[in-house]
């Protein structure tokens, strides 16, 4: 079990995190783009609305429905930047580093690769999971 595995496990014990699961809708969307696209839209979403120091509406930004990405943040705690302080220990008020914000998408595709039955991403085609 690597890092993504027990914080994926300690998120699924959350009884807010657990509810959320990629719908129909979704799976379809995500058919329908491939992986390397969904991958392009989280690391847009991070870096445009929760990269920055002082992101744009803050605790609301990220849509509760309506994109795979979007469940993948809540599902995971990368939503807002209070849950990335709480649950990811990435404080408020300073820019995200290129660092962090790969991991954030990495933990985004570990999720949707589960949600959507695939192996491990790294398994499937070896290096970067992301």
């Amino acid at each position: 079990m690597d890092e993504f595995d027990a914080l994926l496990q300690r998120l699924a014990r959350s009884r807010f995190r657990a509810r959320f699961h990629l719908g129909t809708a979704e799976r379809a969307y995500a058919d329908s783009k491939g992986r390397d696209t969904i991958a392009r839209h989280a690391g847009d979403f991070i870096a445009t609305r929760l990269a920055p120091a002082e992101p744009r509406n803050d605790g609301r930004q990220t849509p509760m429905r309506g994109h795979p990405v979007f469940l993948a943040q809540h599902a995971t705690a990368c939503c807002c930047r209070s849950c990335l302080a709480k649950w990811h220990s990435l404080p408020p008020g300073r820019a995200l580093t290129p660092t962090e914000q790969v991991r954030l998408v990495t933990l985004l595709m570990r999720w949707i690769d589960r949600e959507m039955g695939y192996a491990p991403h790294q398994a499937r085609h070896g290096g970067d999971p992301a």
